[in-house]
């Protein structure tokens, strides 16, 4: 029979930041066209969202963005989505994209930053 030994406990410190926030865009947001249907023809558009973080980061984060509200016209079909682009340490451009002649007049979301 062997005998038991204890295991000397480590712990390990993990340097990850989180951030995390909710959005909300529309109509009473400077610079808003959403609301309005595109000329015939158009292509998708798009509304570019800033966000700064409270902290930086040291280094780039993984974002993760998560559609959680919108209001459509109902006649319209219900076309949103969401990209994180130009992250860096201290911001990232949330960009809401709808079909050209979707009317949008709100979107919210969730943002998630992981990194060092």
């Amino acid at each position: 029979m062997s005998a038991w030994h204890p295991v000397e406990e480590t712990t390990l410190t993990v340097p990850w930041k989180v951030l995390a926030s909710h959005v909300g865009v529309g109509l009473l947001t400077e610079g808003w066209t959403l609301d309005v249907e595109a000329p015939p023809g158009g292509e998708v558009r798009c509304f570019p969202v800033p966000v700064v973080f409270d902290r930086p980061f040291d280094s780039v984060p993984v974002v993760q963005l998560g559609l959680t509200g919108f209001d459509l016209d109902q006649r319209d079909s219900a076309h949103v989505s969401l990209k994180a682009t130009q992250v860096t340490p201290t911001f990232f451009q949330a960009e809401v994209w709808i079909w050209a002649g979707t009317r949008v007049y709100s979107v919210e979301f969730h943002w998630l930053a992981i990194g060092a």
